[in-house]
């Protein structure tokens, strides 16, 4: 399925103006709206396997924030971004429905956003086989579910409603705490420190101002795992901090985060809240800093477009190896084989493909080109598709629409290791992914790209 929407610029009033001048009268607007997600005290906490007990409080807010964008043809675009673990593909698609019941929009419009924070609540229908929940947590989890669902609607159509006129730029910062936490071994690939790893420390920064130059909103990124923290509290890791310090210090401001393709990257060092505040205040800087320089002014129309590839997965267990799979002392590899071995009973097979991988591309003006994919994205992808289309104006977004696996790259699939390998059991699926899904993933980016380049 695929989704598309195309504008075209016309010429006949380029008659007694440059295309530079005439480009910089596109008029924008744009709306906000955020609000409070964090639950009562209780739910499980989503990201760690080893977590046994329910969330005790709060070290800050959680939230969910929408920017609507709009250009002078009437084109909308709609940022959610959300502090929590991921969404699986069937919260976020009926996100959408019900946001296109309500506004019409076309889904290549509409990108929901995950900070990935591993002290937020479980989202009900997402890495299913990993956590030991105790009986009274699912029907919790189905209502802080609807809570979302219900919540994300609402922000959406408030900002489409406070669209006003604006003037959008963007610029990069850097932000250093983040390292590859792929470490080689005797034993193979662990999760450790290799400082020599590939890492994107850049901070895409998007400005939203009013006419008047008031700060209305900040989008920015990172490539990280918000992982500093592995506490029972609800909090929104480093993305959360760096986000309060920003609304702190531009006030009537709305700051929104998003990962970038941060699968193999760990914030360094980690794992008090001491250092969560100082990554925050890093990145915050980082932005405030971009922020106060010469930003690059948007210059022309909207276009998006959005589809959904089937990616293969590598050779499929065997009933006997599930079988024994079934009897490990792990939690997670066990819950999976029961189920696997349930599928193989009621459908005689496993599944062998992954249908509905989300790739999503923005143009935003002429030369900032945003990609957004699902999953937890390794970094090999953003530093190729920076290669392909230029570092300054490439965006690369992960964890987009759909969280339900990790994206390694050829190279890390070669190499093993969790997110090549034993993170598959976690997400449930039955294997790892076939080498081929790099190359699919990116021929389906530059097949949208194309198209919006063309059009």
């Amino acid at each position: 399925m695929r989704w598309l929407i195309l504008l075209t610029v016309t010429s006949g009033a380029l008659t007694t103006l440059s295309l530079a001048e005439a480009c910089a009268q596109v008029d924008y607007k744009a709306g906000v709206a955020k609000a409070i997600i964090t639950p009562e005290p209780g739910l499980w906490l989503a990201g760690y396997a080893g977590r046994n007990k329910p969330a005790e409080g709060k070290a800050n807010d959680l939230y969910a924030k929408v920017l609507a964008l709009e250009d002078s043809q009437g084109t909308r675009l709609v940022l959610v971004t959300l502090d929590v673990i991921g969404l699986p593909r069937e919260l976020s698609e009926e996100m959408y429905q019900d946001i296109r019941h309500k506004t019409h929009l076309p889904r290549a419009a509409v990108v929901f956003a995950c900070s990935h924070t591993h002290c937020s609540p479980v989202i009900y229908g997402n890495l299913s086989d990993m956590y030991p929940l105790p009986p009274d947590q699912p029907e919790k989890l189905k209502k802080y579910r609807e809570f979302l669902r219900q919540t994300v609607v609402r922000l959406v159509s408030d900002a489409l409603a406070d669209l006003k006129p604006a003037h959008l730029s963007y610029g990069e910062g850097m932000a250093r705490f983040a390292i590859n936490r792929r470490q080689h071994t005797e034993r193979g690939v662990i999760i450790g420190q290799n400082p020599q790893g590939p890492v994107d420390h850049s901070v895409p920064v998007l400005r939203v101002a009013s006419p008047d130059g008031k700060l209305r909103a900040i989008a920015f990124g990172y490539a990280c795992h918000n992982t500093t923290l592995d506490f029972y509290q609800y909090c929104g890791d480093y993305a959360g901090f760096a986000q309060d310090y920003l609304e702190e210090k531009y006030p009537g401001a709305v700051a929104l985060f998003w990962t970038g393709c941060g699968g193999d990257a760990n914030p360094h060092p980690r794992r008090s809240l001491e250092l969560a505040q100082k990554h925050g205040r890093e990145l915050a800087d980082a932005v405030a800093a971009t922020l106060s320089q010469n930003l690059t002014p948007l210059r022309g129309h909207f276009r998006a477009a959005y589809s959904t590839i089937s990616l293969p997965l590598d050779k499929l267990p065997s009933i006997e190896e599930l079988q024994a799979q079934a009897l490990s002392k792990t939690y997670a590899e066990q819950a999976r084989a029961k189920r696997l071995l349930k599928q193989l009973e009621t459908q005689g097979k496993l599944d062998d493909h992954y249908p509905h991988y989300p790739v999503q591309v923005w143009r935003l003006g002429d030369d900032l080109r945003w990609i957004m994919l699902g999953g937890e994205v390794l970094v090999d992808y953003a530093l190729r598709f920076k290669k392909d289309y230029g570092p300054q104006r490439t965006w690369v977004m992960g964890y987009a629409n759909d969280v339900m696996a990790y994206i390694p790259s050829v190279r890390v699939l070669k190499e093993g290791g969790y997110e090549a390998d034993s993170s598959m059991i976690y997400y449930g699926f039955p294997a790892k992914w076939s080498p081929l899904i790099e190359d699919l993933i990116v021929r389906e980016v530059h097949a949208l790209m194309k198209q919006l380049d063309k059009d």
